[in-house]
């Protein structure tokens, strides 16, 4: 069982950037894909990016897709997402995920960090 932290949230004028840590512990790495989901107040939870064990595949919601990246550091236990031309939309706390099946099995996420606030300003 893997256990996960986020770290890197904050607060970030309209246009910046900031990037977001996931910290794994408890597993083989590797063997899991990991996902950025992220819930804004007032709505449900919502899929941001994926990343596939191996990195070899990467997957982002439409409404993020050109703005974040997602990358991983398997020797670290490490997965990042960076997130640049941040809107006020982009507001919500942002959670790291991770499953066993492999990336595109978004409702099969089963692993979940605390999350981390992340705040747009206008």
């Amino acid at each position: 069982q893997v256990q996960l932290v986020e770290s890197g949230g904050g607060l970030v004028q309209a246009g910046g950037s900031l990037r977001l840590s996931c910290a794994a512990s408890g597993g083989t790495f590797s063997s899991y894909a990991t996902g950025w989901f992220r819930q804004a107040p007032g709505k449900e939870r919502e899929f941001v990016a994926e990343i596939s064990g191996s990195g070899s595949v990467v997957n982002y919601a439409d409404s993020v897709k050109g703005r974040f990246t997602v990358s991983r550091d398997n020797a670290k236990n490490l997965v990042n997402l960076q997130m640049n031309s941040l809107k006020p939309e982009d507001t919500a706390v942002y959670y790291c995920a991770a499953n066993r099946f492999g990336a595109g099995y978004i409702a099969l996420y089963d692993y979940w960090g605390q999350g981390t606030q992340v705040t747009v300003s206008s």
